[in-house]
């Protein structure tokens, strides 16, 4: 690492109406260098790197660029700097081509004014060359993956001649193969030069990926690490203020009867032949790769896609679920994937989407009775300890981490026997996953199952009872949580696993 930085921000501050957001940040970074910025949700992670790429101007504070202090009007400007950031969520237009996308607004022309699409072309084909990558520039973007796609979008950062590359949560919709991909070319572009800014809560990709690990805490600058002498602990210290005794506070308690049990269920080219069970007071980690069949199953267990065959009991009750109303009722819960989208109302308010599944429990005749679900609301709200000023707080406008507290709250008013939790702590920050951690321990004291779908194996081994691995839509082992190791869910989830084993967990 060379002895004086590309970058240095020094006692950044700003402000929004009632909030100041940043409170004299520094951070540095140096030519070929990856560095991880960590921090809880709102701690000011995104807010100091839009000040950097030209989103927000800064209210005090310096930021120099080769030792030049500098100060962007906006994006663009930053971009013509050298700056380049990739959202979590990306910024391409799906119905134009990958070189439209990259060079939109800046095509090349021929002499007489119009878009020279054979130097377009011929532009975009070396820029994807130098990644890589063999994407065809004249393919429309809806036609690709998602990963496809984030190389289009660092494609088009690099066109702009890009010295600092900054990237929000890059991985979080990625397969384990393209994020294996995606790393790569992380560390190829720093060897040539380029200096990286990786955003992430996943702490296992920061340990094997960054150089340095700068963390934020409620706006502020905690402190700069090198990544080779972190630790976990020390790191988890400097993001929450507090010690967390333990990263997978996993609770042991008596188990009860069989609350599910699945039997042959299929549904052509996507599920064979599943059976499993789980008990009342039990996790079930359900591990395997990106497009085992592991989401797919958990909808078809719910009623949200329609099977072919199979048989469903809950609480020891034959069960015909063919759609999620009779899932509801026969006493499921599913906490999806995708909060945003599937798990929540965004348009409605905290206090609605806790009381949504729930709603006849609310009601006389008909009506709503609001002293009823305010007492609802109210009760889990306290219960899961959602940060939120009011219950009628937008439900968009909570962090990650009490986003998916609400969607817990929405089933738990309900109170299910049977609780399955499709990735539950995806894209929220340590602390906050220790709450649902926390709130997992306490479905399970009461007597709830748990089918948890996760793909940190971490997660899978520190908070299951026993783990079933799925395969091309098989499940292909089960292991007691003794004897679960990552080495062996891998190999089962690969077909190396030496054929299924009984599932029943009996």
């Amino acid at each position: 690492m060379e002895n004086k930085p590309l970058l240095e921000m020094r006692g950044i501050v700003k402000e929004f109406p009632g909030v100041k957001a940043l409170k004299e940040v520094d951070f540095s970074l140096y030519s070929g260098e990856i560095h991880a910025l960590l921090g809880e949700n709102g701690a000011g992670k995104s807010t100091l790197m839009k000040v950097l790429s030209g989103v927000y101007s800064k209210d005090a504070g310096e930021i120099r660029l080769s030792g030049e202090s500098i100060a962007f009007s906006g994006p663009r400007q930053a971009q013509e700097a050298g700056i380049g950031i990739i959202h979590q969520e990306l910024n391409l237009i799906p119905e134009l081509t990958v070189m439209e996308n990259i060079f939109l607004g800046r095509e090349p022309q021929t002499h007489l004014g119009f878009v020279d699409k054979k130097d377009m072309y011929r532009k975009a084909q070396a820029i994807l060359a130098q990644l890589g990558s063999t994407i065809k520039p004249d393919t429309v973007i809806s036609e690709l993956s998602i990963g496809a796609q984030q190389m289009v979008e660092i494609s088009k950062a690099l066109s702009y001649k890009t010295r600092i590359l900054i990237m929000d949560e890059p991985t979080a919709a990625l397969t384990e193969r393209e994020t294996e991909s995606l790393f790569a070319i992380i560390r190829q572009l720093a060897a040539q030069g380029v200096a990286i800014v990786y955003i992430s809560h996943r702490m296992e990709e920061l340990f094997a990926l960054s150089d340095r690990i700068t963390v934020m805490r409620d706006g502020s600058y905690v402190g700069t690490v090198a990544t080779a002498g972190a630790s976990f602990d020390q790191l988890v210290t400097m993001m929450v203020g507090r010690e967390i005794t333990e990263r997978f506070p996993k609770i042991s308690v008596t188990m009860g009867r069989e609350v599910l049990r699945v039997e042959g269920l299929n549904r052509p080219g996507v599920l064979q032949d599943i059976s499993l069970s789980v008990r009342a007071g039990e996790i079930v980690g359900l591990a395997g790769l990106m497009g085992a069949g592991r989401t797919e199953l958990a909808r078809a267990i719910f009623g949200a896609d329609r099977i072919t065959g199979g048989t469903v009991w809950v609480v020891g009750e034959k069960k015909a679920i063919r759609s999620p109303a009779d899932a509801i009722r026969a006493g499921m819960g599913l906490i999806t994937e995708d909060r945003k989208h599937e798990g929540l109302v965004l348009s409605m308010t905290v206090g609605q989407n806790i009381s949504l599944a729930a709603l006849q429990a609310v009601c006389r005749q008909t009506f709503i009775q609001t002293s009823d679900e305010n007492n609802l609301i109210r009760q889990y709200i306290d219960k899961l300890k959602i940060r939120t000023p009011h219950a009628n707080k937008a439900v968009r406008d909570l962090s990650g981490g009490n986003q998916q507290k609400v969607v817990i709250a929405k089933w738990l008013s309900n109170k299910p026997k049977i609780l399955i939790m499709d990735e539950p702590t995806r894209g929220v920050d340590v602390g906050a996953k220790a709450e649902i951690y926390h709130i997992m321990n306490m479905l399970v004291s009461e007597g709830v199952g748990i089918l948890m779908i996760s793909s940190e194996l971490p997660e899978i081994l520190g908070m299951s009872d026993r783990v079933l691995v799925m395969s091309r839509g098989r499940i292909t082992g089960e292991l007691a949580i003794a004897e679960a190791t990552q080495e062996k869910i891998m190999a089962f989830a690969t077909g190396r696993g030496g054929g299924a084993t009984s599932v029943t967990g009996k």
